[in-house]
């Protein structure tokens, strides 16, 4: 059996080659990377950890940011999410009995936010977050949304490397 660390699934066979960053970009632009810390934390606060755990996987699985996905995974078990609600998400629309209604509107309005094809945020998508949020919670979720996004955008280009973040590891 072989593994590339203790983060990894033993496996049979060899692990494929892990890709190096195209660019450490935290690296070459901390003062942004800081900013960014001091945003996100910023933008979570006041917002349940185990939600906006649940907002950035989605986010993140959308724009296909594996560092991302690697991260708020093991941080949303940190925070307590089960095993099984981080799976479904994927699939949330035809899992919605794992969710509260008040979740399946931020996953919603995060897919809104995330996609937009359209151009805009439908007023019924915003209309059942707005329902199940306090004004100033609902700006709070609308920027970890917003912060999530932008994370990706920076870990897809740069293609940051999963699989060897801590829970914690940038608090």
């Amino acid at each position: 059996m072989t593994t590339t660390d203790e983060n990894t699934v033993p496996a049979t066979e060899p692990l494929a080659a892990e890709q190096s960053p195209r660019l450490e970009w935290a690296k070459h632009a901390p003062e942004v990377w800081k900013a960014m810390l001091r945003l996100d934390k910023a933008a979570t606060q006041g917002l349940d950890p185990k939600l906006s755990e649940l907002v950035k996987i989605r986010a993140s699985q959308l724009n296909h940011c594996a560092f991302c996905l690697d991260m708020h995974t093991k941080d949303a078990l940190a925070a307590g999410e089960s095993v099984e609600r981080i799976v479904q998400l994927a699939a949330w629309e035809e899992s919605r009995h794992f969710y509260t209604e008040k979740e399946l509107a931020a996953i919603e309005l995060t897919e809104a936010v995330t996609v937009l094809t359209d151009g805009f945020v439908p007023d019924e998508v915003y209309g059942k977050a707005a329902a199940h949020f306090e004004e100033a919670e609902l700006a709070q979720l609308i920027s970890a949304i917003a912060v999530i996004n932008t994370w990706n955008r920076f870990g897809v280009t740069s293609r940051l490397t999963p699989g060897h973040y801590r829970p914690g590891q940038y608090a």
